[in-house]
């Protein structure tokens, strides 16, 4: 049983890592690069949304997504009775 409890743990960690790496790739990579002339005809105040995109909304995406994962882990850890 406890090792079924272990490998149950480390899927979700797992799934959990991959879907936060996923959002990330998205935001740094297609939103900041790939997209960045369809989202440059947005205007976020005075700055084009793709130049915004590639210096600083990725930045707060990535800093959220440290929080993020980093709730989600403690709500995995107590699931699993692995907290410290």
């Amino acid at each position: 049983m406890q090792q079924d409890k272990r490998q149950a743990y480390w899927r979700a960690n797992t799934a959990l890592i991959r879907n936060l790496l996923i959002v990330w790739a998205l935001v740094s990579i297609v939103f900041s690069i790939l997209l960045v002339e369809p989202l440059n005809a947005i205007r976020l105040g005075s700055v084009p949304l793709g130049f915004w995109m590639a210096q600083q909304g990725s930045i707060f995406v990535f800093v959220a997504l440290i929080f993020i994962y980093a709730v989600q882990m403690d709500k995995l850890d107590r699931k699993y009775d692995i907290d410290e």
